[in-house]
């Protein structure tokens, strides 16, 4: 285990060093070489990493034993709303906010009508987010 985290450290600091190299002295003749050294050592690098989770900790993918298994599912449920639901705020705010900009960059006596506007599409957040607290309180 050791000598595969030892070679996937000098493979970095290669790739780190023949960045470098790249960078300061902008050397036309072996710029082709090097940076392929930089992909075949980046590319080496990942497979190393992929080999240790994937031979060395096999562990982590292990099912659970326990009696109280649907607790991952609701942990699961929890962050998808909050997820979704921050995501889809983005979305309207975005929309909406830049309609609103607009809107009042043309008349600026209903800036205080945007503002409920972009209110309202803030608390699509504030909804998935209730509603995760409910699904963790249940758990």
């Amino acid at each position: 285990m050791y000598a595969v985290l030892f070679i996937a450290m000098a493979i970095s600091g290669l790739t780190v060093a023949a960045g470098f190299y790249i960078y300061l002295k902008k050397d036309k003749a072996n710029l082709k070489r090097i940076r392929k050294l930089v992909k075949a050592g980046v590319l080496t690098y990942v497979a190393l990493v992929a080999v240790f989770l994937f031979f060395l900790i096999p562990d982590i993918a292990s099912a659970e034993t326990s009696a109280n298994s649907s607790s991952g599912m609701g942990f699961l449920a929890a962050a998808l709303s909050t997820g979704l639901a921050t995501i889809g705020a983005g979305y309207a705010v975005g929309a909406v906010g830049s309609s609103a900009l607009g809107a009042v960059s043309e008349d600026p006596n209903i800036l205080g009508k945007t503002l409920i506007f972009v209110g309202l599409a803030e608390g699509i957040a504030i909804y998935g987010l209730i509603v995760s607290i409910m699904i963790l309180g249940r758990l």
